[in-house]
């Protein structure tokens, strides 16, 4: 085993999912076609300022009409899944009331077209495209939202359950409550740390009622799962580590996966909330059986105590939108970390995948896992007609290689699905940041496989990891 995780060659079990994924709102585009309505990202990206260069999801990557050819693509790719997922507003405009047949039929015809060829469907409810009319109403901070949100599942459930193999209630719930309500980085841009608080429940309140009702809407008994976005902490010191530990990661793991709020997280952030949204009976909702957790692994964080007196630094790897994503932790300050980074500014850090890994597997055994996301933005260039992405190959070998490790050493990994399948809209990045294995051509749409698309295409089709 190299030191550096540049190891090839490894072989993965036959029946280990190899594939992609993607988010509506990044590539669907026709964002005002089929009977969809507004959701909070259409709103903010809209808001001057917010997103670079003003740039918007209203085309993407035109997916919503060229799905049939992206799922060709798909096939000669050898992806063994797609995780995708439904847009809200789509499906159901504005958040309430019946489904809309036009944004149903289009995930069906999705569906089919995965199943038709040979791709297992993965369908994520919530890659944070809130319907505005919701967050009219006030959003993940209020209650009301997560009861809407079982009843989309339920509706989504009744509708393609019969087909879809997997389903993930939320995608990264960190983010639409942090960067979403207490940061400003992300939609709706709102930076008010007992609403981010609030949300974290509602999300994990969501998530525990649509559970059951996924279960019984669907015909074919699908998985069923939550994908959340892990932080692996360094530094050393331990009272940092602990606070961001619990904001990060356990608001999220202890209610979804042990039915309980840790007292650490309570006290630290008693002075911002005092957790009063939460319920009785809402832990006992929220803790619920899973068939598999989602990891989502980019970098790490460096964290320690600040001073006080020194320049704090705020090196956690998220745009300053002017709030803070750390309600009740002021005092933690993020360290720069050491490179290489990728064009996000990110380190890249394979070994604290495969600690990730490990951890996971030691402190819930009987719960396998699956990678949901895992990839790196470049500056790729298109040279007569090709992208070659080293940078990206190797990133991806190296971080294959952290699982390789992660399952040797016994975790119960059953897949990996790269971020991601095409070029796209980045968020508040706009179309300035490339993660995709396909390049997208804005202007065209042409798509092009790059270098690490082939490489993962090896993979997937063989289920060993091509020479160096």
């Amino acid at each position: 085993m190299s030191s550096d995780y540049r190891d090839s060659g490894l072989v993965f079990p036959p029946h280990f999912i190899v594939g992609s994924a993607t988010a509506a709102y990044q590539i669907e585009g026709a964002a005002r076609d089929g009977g969809r309505t507004e959701s909070i990202w259409d709103t903010f990206s809209h808001t001057p300022e917010m997103t670079w260069n003003g740039d918007t999801g209203d085309a993407a990557d035109d997916h919503y009409y060229r799905f049939e050819s992206d799922l060709d693509l798909m096939a000669e790719l050898g992806l063994d899944a797609y995780r995708f997922s439904i847009s809200w507003p789509r499906v159901q405009p504005g958040g309430h009331g019946p489904v809309n047949p036009e944004g149903v039929s289009f995930y069906s015809r999705l569906v089919d077209g995965l199943l038709s060829r040979g791709i297992r469907p993965i369908a994520t409810l919530y890659h944070w495209d809130l319907p505005q009319e919701l967050e009219d109403a006030g959003g993940w901070p209020v209650r009301d939202t997560a009861l809407r949100f079982a009843e989309y599942a339920e509706l989504a459930a009744t509708a393609l359950g019969d087909r879809v193999h997997t389903w993930t209630t939320l995608n990264e719930p960190w983010c639409s409550a942090y960067l979403g309500y207490g940061s400003g980085a992300h939609a709706p841009g709102r930076t008010d740390g007992a609403a981010a608080l609030a949300a974290v429940h509602h999300l994990n309140l969501a998530h525990g009622l649509a559970v059951p009702r996924l279960r019984a809407a669907a015909s074919n008994l699908p998985e069923v799962s939550a994908t959340l976005n892990f932080h692996v902490i360094r530094g050393g010191d331990a009272e940092a580590t602990r606070r961001i530990d619990a904001l990060a990661n356990r608001a999220f793991t202890s209610p979804m996966l042990l039915g309980r709020y840790d007292d650490d997280l309570i006290a630290d952030t008693g002075e911002v909330t005092d957790w009063s949204f939460v319920r009785e009976g809402d832990l006992e909702s929220i803790h619920q059986s899973l068939d598999f957790l989602g990891v989502n692994y980019y970098s790490t964080v460096t964290v320690k105590m600040w001073d006080g007196v020194t320049e704090r630094s705020k090196n956690d790897g998220h745009k300053d939108m002017g709030g803070s994503p750390w309600p009740g932790s002021p005092d933690v300050e993020f360290l720069e970390q050491p490179g290489p980074y990728t064009a996000m500014d990110w380190n890249i850090a394979p070994d604290g995948l495969y600690e990730l890994l490990v951890d996971l597997g030691s402190h819930f055994p009987d719960l396998p896992l699956m990678i949901t996301e895992n990839g790196a933005a470049f500056d790729d260039e298109v040279t007569d007609g090709r992208v070659h992405d080293p940078e990206r190959v190797d990133y991806l070998n190296r971080h294959f290689t952290a699982a390789h490790r992660a399952i040797a050493r016994g975790v119960d990994l059953r897949g990996y699905l790269v971020w991601s399948l095409l070029d796209n809209f980045e968020w508040g990045y706009g179309y300035s940041k490339r993660f995709g294995i396909v390049r997208v051509d804005y202007d065209t749409q042409e798509r092009i496989v790059k270098d690490s698309g082939l490489w993962v295409s090896e993979v997937a089709k063989n289920k060993v990891t091509p020479p160096l």
